[in-house]
């Protein structure tokens, strides 16, 4: 009975250790082979009480090769001493180590944001495998493998002439070999199993090794990013935008762009782009109400100072029309603004004192009051009603690309309404309906002005569209980005800025 106990121990002992050798191995040999790999998006995303340490990694070419060097190396290494039964003590310790510095680059503290394989909170993968990694490191029995094959030769050697066959080798040594070598074949196979997917695919997507964005590092930014003040608040000129984020798309007539959009923008990816954006230099985001519950579990996660605009409207059924606003103060907002949509249907019902009081309000609670619309309209009819706000967030781009309907079929505050099967009528697909109006309101008003939409939901190109909204009076702009346009978009803006030659309008922020 104690020698198969003794038997069975050892087998389980080996299965773990083998199983955590694989997985170390098998991300070390991703790593090595896929092209151009580097450990610098995950440095440089990293967040926590540790992330000034990983950062710095990051930020010189020399620590960041040898960083790479000993991430590839160290994993296969490890798992090639794990698998083999080699040095396991070593490898134990090398290797819970390892998923130590991993651990405390994400760490699931406080908020289970960041759970891509589940809802995490304190546990994770990393620590289960680093607990067993402990274990084995600590355990008097190590599994079969090759330390315990020269253990028993060496033993077999001290022992009675009698255990000596013909040979000289030490008597069962051909039993102590199969045990002790078994893993060897395995490890053959499942390597061959690996190189024939990997041929196959070409890539393995299962492993965060090989997923790459051909995005801009941020080694590559061009500078800082210029900002302007909004009363007491100091903006980035360019500001993060919030419907990607939030899941809402405009785009035209092409149905799945939304639930497109809704998949890749996981709360774990809204994470790394937005700690993306504010190393790249925006401190400043505007998002829908809904999107209200994320960036709280964000900030709460990450310890982030990102500025955070709320947009607000009314509930229709509610006695309140002060709802929106009181929860946005609850959440710690930074800047509450009236949403785009809601000014336009309030001017358009004949409803401005309903917007008046809402400024008001906003006012009174010592925020910053912003009004954003689509119709120009909106904003004029408002002004002539003395309601004039911190700052306008207006939509700001030109109809000179292909799928804008042509202007004399456009009517105010036909933006967000009735979607046309005409393709000469409303459909989605342009935002700002009258630019030359646009640029006369914005050209004469006093206060800060944000463009919106400056890109026509994806019609017109970032430098052709950041210039326009710059020249023709925008003191910010409001641009959506996926983590791979975050630091694109940067460079353009801070070159569009150091460029701009035909901006008659001073700058009010």
């Amino acid at each position: 009975m104690m020698i198969k106990r003794h038997t069975w121990e050892h087998l389980l002992i080996t299965v773990l250790r083998t199983a955590i050798g694989w997985h170390f191995l098998y991300e070390g040999l991703i790593k090595l082979f896929a092209d151009s790999w580097s450990a610098a998006p995950f440095l440089d995303n990293t967040y926590g009480f540790l992330a000034a340490f990983y950062h710095g990694l990051a930020a010189s070419p020399i620590v960041l090769q040898i960083v790479d060097l000993l991430n590839i190396w160290g994993l296969i290494l490890i798992g090639t001493a794990l698998f083999t039964g080699m040095c396991i003590r070593l490898a134990a310790l090398s290797g819970a180590l390892l998923l130590t510095l991993y651990y405390f680059a994400y760490p699931p503290f406080g908020v289970s944001l960041l759970g891509g394989d589940g809802t995490l909170f304190i546990v994770d993968q990393l620590v289960i495998e680093a607990f067993a990694l402990l274990f084995i490191f600590f355990h008097k029995k190590k599994g079969y493998g090759l330390d315990m094959l020269i253990k028993r030769w060496q033993e077999a050697k001290k022992q009675a002439p009698s255990t000596i066959d013909e040979n000289g080798r030490p008597a069962n040594m051909r039993r102590e070999l199969l045990k002790n070598l078994a893993a060897l074949p395995l490890l053959g196979v499942m390597g061959w199993g690996s190189y024939r997917s990997r041929k196959r695919y070409e890539t393995d997507a299962s492993t965060g090794a090989t997923i790459r964005i051909n995005r801009v590092a941020l080694s590559e930014l061009k500078g800082e990013l210029p900002k302007g003040k909004i009363r007491h608040q100091e903006l980035s000129r360019l500001i993060m935008g919030g419907n990607l984020l939030g899941g809402w798309a405009h785009a035209r007539d092409l149905l799945y762009a939304e639930s497109l959009f809704k998949a890749y923008n996981t709360e774990k990816k809204i994470v790394e782009t937005l700690m993306l954006c504010e190393q790249a230099g925006i401190n400043t985001i505007n998002i829908g109400f809904p999107t209200i519950p994320v960036m709280v579990k964000y900030k709460k996660l990450t310890g982030s100072k990102i500025k955070v605009i709320c947009q607000v409207g009314i509930r229709e059924k509610s006695p309140d029309i002060f709802e929106d606003v009181s929860v946005a103060i609850d959440n710690g907002i930074d800047i509450i603004q009236l949403q785009g949509n809601w000014c336009d249907w309030l001017v358009r019902d004949n409803r401005t004192d309903v917007i008046a009081q809402i400024m008001e309000r906003i006012r009174s609670q010592g925020y910053v009051a912003g009004m954003g619309a689509h119709t120009v309209d909106s904003l004029i009819i408002c002004e002539e009603k003395g309601i004039v706000p911190d700052y306008y967030m207006k939509t700001m781009h030109h109809d000179n690309y292909w799928s804008a309907h042509p202007r004399e079929n456009r009517k105010p505050f036909e933006v967000d309404g009735h979607l046309n099967a005409d393709h000469n009528l409303f459909h989605d697909n342009c935002f700002c309906p009258f630019p030359d109006r646009t640029i006369e309101f914005v050209n004469r008003v006093k206060v800060p002005v944000m463009g919106f939409k400056v890109l026509a939901a994806g019609a017109i190109e970032p430098k052709d569209g950041f210039n326009w909204a710059f020249e023709n009076g925008a003191d910010f702009i409001c641009v959506g980005m996926f983590d791979f346009q975050v630091v694109g978009d940067v460079n353009i803006c801070i070159d569009t800025l150091q460029n701009l030659k035909n901006r008659k309008r001073e700058w009010f922020a």
